[in-house]
């Protein structure tokens, strides 16, 4: 039964079901995070198939398109993040921490390689985590009148912050030659961790976190990318921005300072420069 104790969050659990109806929300679903518990079966995402089996998660973005085909009876928690959730002025969400929660998300939507959407662990522990936050919340959402608010909210936020942690954030587009060394992975990856630190981005930062010289740091990254270390931090912030600019409504100076821009004027230029248009420009476009 789907319920939205939040607004605009969509919690449902769907238990020894061979048929689903689910995939009613893809024209406003915004975020989607599937668990199956139990079951097996295919779901074909975006014209691909794919296997499920018992404990495999996946996460949907925006514009994904997916169904699911039962072989057996299958358990499912889904929560779904629909689009309105990160728009506007939602009185009932805001004491939620609404922008640190789409931080987190945006490390999925600008992950290019992870093409099928099953959710990939660093170790166990992390997916062991993950399903039981996803079962304590289907429990508490269950509960009808007496579920506890409080442990919604904060399970969300730590099953949010596993997604983001193990999601690996290579991207496809950027204009690079075959990533073979797990130490550029490595830089890529805090890079993106830390990209609303701008003082941790600074070549010399970055130099002594990865134990080489200031000057070799740069001169090895672009070795391995073909593209500057800077150009790069660049770049993803202004991938950063497009995302914002698609998916909220943030002003544009709450972009620019969140981004490190000194105000929404420099972001402007900046982005005119490297995207042949206005911030104003793509924002209209978009609708």
């Amino acid at each position: 039964m789907a319920r939205t104790i939040i607004e605009n969050i969509v919690i449902e659990q769907y238990k020894d079901q061979s048929y689903f109806t689910f995939c009613k929300y893809t024209t406003i679903r915004f975020f989607e995070i599937l668990y199956f518990e139990k079951g097996s079966g295919v779901i074909r995402i975006n014209g691909k198939i794919v296997s499920y089996t018992p404990n495999s998660i996946f996460v949907f973005v925006p514009d994904d398109i997916y169904i699911v085909e039962a072989d057996t009876a299958s358990t499912v928690t889904t929560i779904k993040f629909l689009k309105s959730f990160f728009r506007g002025d939602v009185s009932q969400n805001a004491n939620l921490p609404v922008n640190d929660w789409f931080r987190k998300i945006e490390g999925v939507l600008n992950s290019e390689s992870h093409q099928l959407r099953e959710m990939q662990f660093e170790n166990n522990s992390d997916k062991s985590h993950l399903t039981s936050l996803i079962n304590m919340v289907a429990t508490e959402n269950e509960k009808k009148q007496s579920f506890d608010i409080f442990i919604i909210q904060n399970s969300l936020s730590v099953i949010l912050h596993l997604i983001a942690r193990n999601i690996q954030f290579l991207n496809a587009d950027m204009t690079t030659k075959v990533v073979e060394s797990s130490k550029i992975q490595q830089i890529i990856n805090y890079i993106h961790t830390n990209i609303y630190n701008s003082d941790v981005l600074s070549t010399k930062s970055l130099a002594d976190e990865f134990h080489m010289a200031d000057n070799y740091i740069s001169e090895y990254f672009k070795k391995h990318t073909d593209v500057s270390l800077k150009k790069y931090i660049l770049n993803y912030k202004l991938k950063l921005v497009e995302t914002r600019l698609k998916y909220t409504d943030l002003q544009f100076s709450e972009i620019a300072m969140e981004l490190g821009f000194t105000d929404s004027s420099h972001l402007n230029k900046t982005f005119q420069t490297y995207k042949g248009v206005t911030i104003g420009a793509y924002k209209a476009s978009l609708s």
